[in-house]
Formats: structure tokens, C-alpha cells, sequence
């Protein structure tokens, strides 16, 4: 046992138990590194010597440190730091690679007294019947079973779960993950590439601050999606919009761009493009490899509702034919089962998960482990399969009962192609039609819409409206277009034109 001396400044009249203090102090010398894993500590003699306290205080101490995870003892061989310990940034500096970008220490470059447009979620009053969103009806979430497999988890390794943990997520719902994409998306990962976050935006935000660098260019669709254009512009990147079309982002737009600026990372939608739904052809996403291959750029793959593809066949993920280590791949659970369990993830490299990590563990050490393991024993037992498969049922019923609705009842004023797979329709809505003012007026009647431009990058109007129809049944999506209708019959009448008319 090398010597070691312990400096701590004891304060009786903190009101901070001594204990307490003394075992603080051990952990501050094991996280920056001055006691690495496996070294020994003193003997509470010893220490109780050096610090001036009953030796009783310090084996309070040695105990809360057991109990958290920062030391172990041995019968008859003393107390040693623990080699696996409840943080990983506790031996970050040691084991991180070398990070795709290193940290800038200057401030993005952007007004941080500004705020920053992000994609918020109002308040809305009882009874208000939602398109604006494409949530899942969480009146359909499996509760009594999920209920069991918190209890099973929490019996069965709740000192664990309740406890740090892995700050890139519970090791099981993480292998879990890793064979689900495997066998569902063909792609190829382990569940050391793979880190669970709370939601798909705190998992697009660690990518953002792990891959740019300030002033850093990094290229996004319009129409697209404000919250990850918001994640990007907070980690200071430059932000050029490529316009998409039937076939999602355009290629020949992007290949230009790339000629003539070095690109960084692509930020895309491929699946069901956000906010459009229309699905990239495999013809161009192979393109899209093949750029990020010749110009060396990160492509930051969006596919938020995979399993809700209602006709033909989903086309595969554009990680899975990345052998380059080129696609980080961000997708969720909150969209299969609720959104407030706040279940995303991240698969990538393993540098630059372990870069995400050493940037997660800043501000959150880890998230809900015990909720994690809840959702692993819906995995293991074979339910979220089961609900999965539910669900699609019921949203392509939905799916087609907003389309038939909006036909009856709005078929003047909306268009809309059915799309393939998603949770929202693309809707152009008629010319003569101020969209804004009409979702406006639709909150007065009950029903809240957006308008097409908040998805425009550059905030310009756009002929457009995206309706969610998986978060109402279908009388209810039936009485949302009926208020509909109603609004714009009422803005027709303020406005003193016949826009109503087209709705008949």
C-alpha cells in the first residue's frame, strides 16, 4: 500500500455530516484521477489519524462509499477503489480515443443572448382535438404489462437499477437494440455502439456536439425539422438548407453544395421524410453514400417511425449499407410506446459514442435505468413486438379514416397523396387559403393544425399542412375535420371571400 494523505477541510458548522464530507472528498480524488481503480485506501485507523475524527466516522464513510459504487472492501484485505465505477467520466481521460473534432473553447458563433427558434410544444386547453403532432395515442400503451416488467426489474435488480449506472444506457436494453436493428433494419452494430438517450433529441443534440465544431458546415432538408435545426445551430455549426422533392433531399443540389464547400455532416430523413412522409429511393440514398464516401462527411441518419410503414415493404436504413463508419444512426422508442418515456438512441462508431458520453455525463450521468429495464423486459418477453404490430394496425385504420374524412368534408381545400408509412399526412391545401390564418382559426374551434411554414428553413409561407392522424381514434379525427371545416367556413366569413366555397 503506497502512502497516501488525505486533505480535506473538516466544517462542523457546515451542517454536512463529517462522514459525509470525508467520504465527498474520496470521491473528488478518485474522479480526477489522483486515486485510479483498484488502488488501495487507507485503514480507517489511519485515516481516522489523519483527518482527526473517531474512527467509527470513517468506516460511515468507507460504507456510503460501498453503497454508491466508488470502493469495495475485502474481508481481512482492505478497502480499494473500485475497477468498474459508477461513472465512466471518472477515468475518461484514459480511456477515451482521440474525438472525430476536438472541443472549441470559443462560443459558437451565433448571439447566445438571442433566443434560439425551436420547435415548441403549447399548452393546449381540454378538449382541443391535436393534428399538430404525430403522437402516439398513449391510451393504447400496454400499461399493466409494462407496470410488470417495472416491478419484475426492480425486484429482481433494484439496487442496482436505483444506483449510477452506464452513462450509455442499461447493457441490456442496449444488446436488445443491437439485435432489433440487426434483424429489422440490417444494421450492423453491437451494443457497444449503441447509446440510449432520453428521446431522439437529446440523442440528435450529443451527435451535434460530438461531430462540429463551431462555424462548421452542416447541411439539413427544407422542409425539415426546426428542433434538429436548433440542436445543430446550438453546437455552432453553419446551417445550409437543400430543398427536397418526391424522393426527399435532392442529390444533384447537395453534390453541388459539396463541390464547392467542404461539408461536415448531413442532417436527413430518408424513411419518411419530416415533414413531407415521402420515402428516399434506394437508388438515392445509395447516391447519398457515395458522396459522404468522396467528400468525407458525416451522414446524420433521422429514421423516427420506422416501424410504421403501412404499404409494400420499409426500405432499409441507410446505415445499413455503411461500411465506412460514415452514418450515425438516431432513432426511438417514444414514438412505439409514449413520449414522456423519453427512450431514443444513437448508434455509431465507438469513438464517437465514447465521445458522446464524456459530453452526456456534463449535464446528465445517465438516464433512467430503471425505466430502461423496463422496457428491455418488454423486449425479452416479446411484448413491445406484440404492441408494435398492434399499433400499425390501428394507425393504418386511422391513416385512411383522415384521408376519407378530409376528402368529405374538405375535399375542395385539401390534397393530400395517402403516403406509404409515417404518422402524419402532407397536405397542399387549396390557393386562396391563408394557411396561417386558418390553423389560427382552427384553435378557436377546437382543432389545433400547423401551417407548412414552421418546417421552411428560410420561414417563407408554404401552401402546405402536416396532420397527425395516430393520436386520435377515428371519430375523433372524424370531428377534428369536421372543426376544420368549421374554421374556415368562420374565416371566410371575417374575411369576406369565398374561400369556404372550395371546401363543398
Amino acid at each position: 500500500m503506497r502512502t497516501w494523505q488525505l486533505t480535506v477541510e473538516l466544517h462542523t458548522e457546515s451542517g454536512l455530516p463529517l462522514f459525509l464530507q470525508i467520504a465527498r472528498a474520496i470521491v473528488g480524488d478518485i474522479r480526477r484521477g489522483r486515486l485510479r481503480p483498484g488502488e488501495a485506501l487507507p485503514g480507517s485507523r489511519t485515516l481516522a489519524r489523519m483527518v482527526g475524527v473517531h474512527r467509527n466516522t470513517v468506516l460511515a464513510s468507507y460504507s456510503e462509499l460501498v453503497a454508491e459504487g466508488w470502493v469495495r472492501t475485502e474481508i481481512g484485505g482492505g478497502t480499494f477503489v473500485s475497477s468498474e465505477l459508477p461513472i465512466r467520466a471518472a477515468t475518461a481521460a484514459t480511456t477515451l480515443r482521440t474525438p472525430p473534432r476536438a472541443l472549441a473553447a470559443t462560443t459558437p458563433g451565433f448571439d447566445l443572448a438571442a433566443p434560439i427558434p425551436y420547435d415548441r410544444l403549447p399548452n393546449y386547453p381540454p378538449g382541443m382535438l391535436l393534428l399538430a403532432k404525430g403522437w402516439p395515442d398513449v391510451r393504447l400503451l400496454p400499461t399493466v404489462e409494462l407496470a410488470r416488467a417495472y416491478r419484475r426489474a426492480l425486484v429482481r435488480d433494484g439496487h442496482r437499477l436505483l444506483t449510477y449506472g452506464d452513462s450509455r444506457g442499461y447493457p441490456r436494453l442496449r444488446a436488445a437494440l443491437a439485435a432489433m436493428l440487426s434483424t429489422a433494419r440490417g444494421i450492423s452494430t453491437s451494443a457497444d455502439g449503441i447509446m440510449v438517450t432520453r428521446g431522439s433529441q437529446m440523442a440528435l443534440d450529443l451527435v451535434a456536439r460530438a461531430l462540429v465544431s463551431p462555424g462548421d458546415l452542416v447541411v439539413c432538408e427544407s422542409l425539415g425539422h426546426p428542433a434538429a435545426w436548433s440542436a445543430f445551430r446550438l453546437a455552432g455549426a453553419r446551417l445550409a438548407a437543400i430543398p427536397v422533392d418526391t424522393g426527399g433531399m435532392s442529390i444533384d443540389a447537395l453534390a453541388e453544395l459539396a463541390g464547392r464547400e467542404r461539408i461536415r455532416a448531413v442532417l436527413v430523413t430518408p424513411h419518411h421524410q419530416f415533414p413531407t412522409t415521402t420515402v428516399m429511393p434506394a437508388a438515392r440514398r445509395h447516391r447519398l453514400l457515395e458522396l459522404a464516401r468522396h467528400h468525407r462527411f458525416a451522414i446524420i441518419e433521422d429514421d423516427y417511425d420506422h416501424e410504421f410503414h403501412y404499404d409494400g415493404r420499409p426500405v432499409l436504413p441507410i446505415a445499413s449499407g455503411d461500411s465506412a463508419g460514415l452514418v450515425v444512426y438516431v432513432g426511438t422508442l417514444s414514438k412505439i410506446l409514449a413520449p414522456g418515456l423519453r427512450a431514443g438512441f444513437a448508434v455509431a462508431p465507438p469513438p464517437v459514442i465514447d465521445r458522446m458520453t464524456s459530453l452526456r455525463v456534463a449535464a446528465d450521468l445517465q438516464g433512467d435505468l430503471a425505466t430502461e429495464a423496463a422496457i428491455t423486459g418488454l423486449f425479452e418477453t416479446g411484448e413491445l413486438g406484440r404492441h408494435v404490430r398492434r399499433m400499425r394496425g390501428i394507425y393504418l385504420a386511422r391513416r385512411d379514416a383522415l384521408v376519407e374524412q378530409l376528402r368529405r368534408h374538405l375535399g375542395g381545400a385539401i390534397e393530400c397523396e395517402v403516403p406509404s408509412g409515417g404518422m402524419a399526412l402532407w397536405a397542399r391545401v387549396s390557393a386562396g387559403i391563408e394557411v396561417d390564418q386558418w390553423a389560427g382559426a382552427g384553435l378557436t374551434a377546437g382543432v389545433a393544425f400547423r401551417s407548412g411554414r414552421l418546417y421552411d428553413f428560410a420561414d417563407q409561407p408554404q401552401p402546405f399542412t402536416r396532420l397527425g392522424f395516430t393520436y386520435h381514434n377515428e371519430e375523433e379525427l372524424g370531428e377534428a375535420v369536421r372543426r376544420m371545416a368549421r374554421a374556415l367556413d368562420a374565416l371566410s366569413r371575417r374575411s369576406g371571400n369565398l374561400v369556404a366555397a372550395v371546401s363543398r
